[in-house]
């Protein structure tokens, strides 16, 4: 960046909203005129991909910068730990920060709102005291017993049922007009000469689907939520089936959803221009990850690595950004070092606890002329993914060499993002439970049991899996990723395989050997009557 320093950032999450549902992505439908008036004076990026496809290790990222292979907060060891935080830099370098979700997962005891100065997750169907007493011990001591680890895991399943409370029956009402109104208090009471921080995740377009009935009735028009498949885990299984008439009523809740949190993201963008804010503040619109409607017959953002789930939209306004459109590759672990970039803050002169392991990275920011080129970055300071870039890159020079191309610039070409998919313990064991209900046997081979890792180019995808059939796809001419390639056949699709390949050896072996899926209850059978009590409550235990 050339030194235009904003005061503050506005960092908002969008979960589980895919782009093609957007009017800033070529909606048809109108669910989105504050993004789409948005989107008119700042940068949209069509090739923003995700880490991730789900919300904790995405999250972890934005906050480190890190890939989820390093910074390990995924379902086997569901919390970030040892690591100092995007929220934690700046407000040692003396700005307000703040924290406002209604998601489960980006809790204190995930470790993902550690740093923050004020945080609420609004996530009131938990009891005050679901994660104290016996709970928080067992969470405290994972790391130095393998029992207490395996119940933990058990613990963190009591997020995603405790979402199916909050957002369905008499729970359903949004929590997002109050994220926004604690958003505007915190803005309104920040006192520090830096600025402030305020990261924002709004949760509505996650399943189940029950809109505020006023864009109920725009967007899904007689549709009863309860009459429609809510739950994935039914579906995915083989249990129930979900026809096309189905299918729109449930897009037409989710667009309902979407329509209500653009709403209310006007409402804030308009008080932060009546208060005098809107030119001084970076903003940042993103989602975390997408979301399937029956595509690739799956449903949810569960065990797949397609381009609805992985890339995702992308806003961002900042002086240094051209109100424009861009197609290149960039990735969402970027978005932690363009925070940093916009507010000019350098974690190395900070003495925090990292010490000279968070220095800046120019080559990790959307702001910088040095975005992506990783040929200037010393080897002992390149990420996985970096190092993948810059090896791929090196060794297609000499093809270049031998076609005559040897000015060849760089055109994006050679770029790559990659993404990390840990198998999915939690979803697999409702999974299992609902083909379970239905007399379903889920064959060893289902895609569910599988870990994913995916290299992504402009053009081409490879996902390598350790149980399922790999997929290589040509995304210039198969955007849907219907028809698979197999990388002897197209050079682009190879590339794309040798580039996963680097990256896996990057971040330390790739995943081959079919993983194991520990016995998923054995944990609790010594669990306090307390503790299973809570549970019950919770809908987890009979």
């Amino acid at each position: 960046m050339d030194g235009t320093r904003h005061s503050n950032v506005l960092f908002v999450v969008l979960d589980t909203v895919r782009k093609d549902h957007l009017g800033a992505y070529g909606y048809e439908r109108e669910t989105t005129p504050t993004l789409s008036q948005f989107a008119e004076n700042a940068t949209v990026f069509e090739s923003a991909i995700a880490p991730a496809p789900w919300t904790l290790p995405v999250h972890a990222s934005l906050f480190t910068g890190r890939y989820p292979s390093q910074h390990g907060a995924d379902q086997g060891s569901p919390y970030l730990e040892d690591a100092t935080t995007l929220a934690s830099i700046l407000s040692a370098a003396g700005y307000d920060t703040a924290c406002y979700s209604s998601n489960a997962w980006i809790t204190p005891y995930t470790g993902l709102t550690d740093g923050f100065d004020d945080q609420d997750s609004f996530f009131e169907v938990l009891p005050g005291d679901v994660l104290s007493g016996p709970l928080a011990s067992a969470w405290q001591a994972v790391n130095d017993n393998d029992y207490l680890r395996e119940l933990a895991s058990k613990l963190v399943r009591v997020g995603a049922m405790a979402h199916a409370k909050l957002a369905s029956g008499e729970g359903a009402d949004s929590k997002t007009p109050a994220v926004i109104d604690r958003t505007k208090s915190f803005i309104d009471d920040s006192n520090s000469d830096q600025g402030w921080f305020a990261f924002v995740n709004l949760m509505d377009a996650h399943l189940p689907y029950y809109p505020p009935e006023e864009y109920r009735t725009e967007f899904a028009p007689g549709v009863d939520p309860d009459s429609v498949c809510q739950n994935s885990k039914e579906f995915n299984s083989g249990a129930r089936d979900i026809d096309d008439e189905e299918w729109e009523a449930i897009r037409g809740l989710y667009d309902a959803e979407i329509a209500h949190m653009d709403a209310e993201l006007g409402r804030l963008f308009a008080w932060l221009r009546e208060t005098g804010q809107w030119e001084d503040t970076t903003v940042i619109v993103c989602a975390d990850h997408g979301e399937l409607h029956g595509e690739h017959d799956l449903y949810g953002h569960e065990f797949a690595l397609y381009d609805e789930l992985v890339n995702v939209p992308l806003l961002v306004k900042h002086p240094e950004l051209a109100a424009d459109r861009r197609d290149e590759l960039v990735e969402l672990l970027d978005l932690h070092e363009t925070v940093l970039d916009a507010l000019d803050v350098d974690p190395a002169a900070l003495n925090l606890a990292d010490g000279d392991s968070l220095a800046r990275d120019p080559t990790r920011s959307l702001l910088s002329s040095s975005y992506r080129s990783f040929d200037t970055v010393a080897d002992s300071e390149l990420d996985p993914g970096q190092r993948a870039v810059r090896e791929q890159a090196a060794a297609d020079e000499p093809d270049a060499a031998a076609d005559g191309d040897r000015d060849r610039d760089r055109d994006g070409d050679d770029d790559y993002a990659f993404v990390e998919y840990a198998q999915p313990v939690i979803e697999t064991h409702h999974l299992e439970q609902k083909a379970s209900e239905a007399g379903i046997e889920l064959p060893d081979d289902h895609r569910a049991y599988s870990r994913l890792r995916a290299a992504r180019s402009t053009d081409a995808k490879y996902v390598r899996a350790d149980r399922i059939p790999d997929e290589g796809y040509r995304l210039d001419e198969d955007p849907v990723e219907e028809t698979p390639v197999d990388p002897a056949a197209d050079a682009v699709v190879a590339a794309t395989e040798r580039a996963l390949a680097r990256f896996e050896e990057a971040a330390g072996g790739a995943w081959i050997d079919p993983s194991e899926t520990d016995d998923d209850t054995a944990g609790l059978d010594d669990a306090d009557e307390e503790t299973r009590e809570r549970l019950r409550e919770l809908g987890y235990l009979e």
